[in-house]
């Protein structure tokens, strides 16, 4: 069993946002791209565009199947994450690190509330399998 960042919150949809000072690094769980399986594409949002809570924002294409991306928080597009664009297998090697998809600037924090912790994740994800 994979272990999932204390520090992040994440989503029923399989989603974790790590939030500071306002920021919410967005990215999709260990637990995802596993059930995914080899990542060939990602369709991430404009910079500038917004995104609301539980709405999808993007896709991830696998060689298995095209799933939805969905907002964990509601804000701005502050940043994209590019390299994923040419690189979209990073996602399976380093879902928690270095392929976060997006940075939204959060216009309603109080939003993260509404999230997993990592131990409400991983018994989420072991109660689905």
């Amino acid at each position: 069993m994979s272990s999932y960042p204390e520090k992040f919150v994440y989503t029923k949809e399989h989603e974790w946002v790590n939030a500071q000072d306002g920021i919410a690094t967005v990215g999709i769980t260990d637990h995802a791209q596993h059930e995914l399986g080899d990542i060939v594409y990602v369709d991430l949002p404009k910079v500038g565009s917004r995104v609301e809570q539980g709405k999808t924002f993007g896709s991830v294409e696998s060689v298995k199947a095209v799933s939805d991306i969905y907002a964990p928080v509601s804000g701005e597009v502050a940043e994209v994450n590019d390299s994923l664009t040419t690189t979209p297998e990073k996602l399976n090697e380093d879902p928690h690190g270095a392929a976060w998809l997006i940075k939204v600037r959060m216009s309603a924090p109080d939003e993260i509330k509404k999230l997993l912790s990592a131990a409400d994740y991983q018994s989420y994800v072991g109660a689905e399998s």
